[in-house]
C-alpha cells in the first residue's frame, strides 16, 4: 500500500502522494492529513509523483485546505506534477487548492 508520510512523521512532516492516488488510498491520507495539522498546524502536500487521482483524494484536499483557511493555518501543495495539474485543472479545482491565483489579486 502507497503510503502518504514517512514511517517516522517527526523526520519529515510533509505528506507525499503516492504514483496513483485511489479511493484505497484515500483513508490513509486522511488520517496523515489530521495527524499532519495537529503536528505544527501547518499542511504541505507533495505531489510530484502523481500520475492519477481520484475524486476521494481531490475531495480530501480540498477539505483539508478549506479547514487550515478556517483555523488560520498553512496549506501547500508542493511541486505538483503535470498529471496531477491536468486532473486539478479539469476539475476546476486550481484556484481553490491555491495552486492559481484568484481573480483580483492573489490569495
Amino acid at each position: 500500500m502507497d503510503s502518504a508520510l514517512p514511517d517516522d512523521p517527526a523526520e519529515d512532516r510533509s505528506l507525499r502522494l503516492p504514483a496513483h492516488c485511489t479511493t484505497v488510498s484515500a483513508e490513509d491520507l486522511r488520517v496523515r492529513l489530521v495527524l499532519a495539522a495537529d503536528l505544527d498546524g501547518r499542511i504541505e502536500v507533495d505531489a510530484s509523483q502523481v500520475e492519477s487521482i481520484g475524486q476521494a483524494v481531490l475531495q480530501l484536499l480540498l477539505a483539508a485546505r478549506v479547514e487550515t483557511q478556517r483555523a488560520a493555518q498553512s496549506f501547500a501543495i508542493l511541486q505538483p506534477s503535470g498529471a496531477f495539474l491536468d486532473r486539478v485543472r479539469a476539475c476546476c479545482l486550481a484556484e481553490p487548492l491555491g495552486l492559481e491565483p484568484q481573480e483580483g489579486g492573489l490569495h
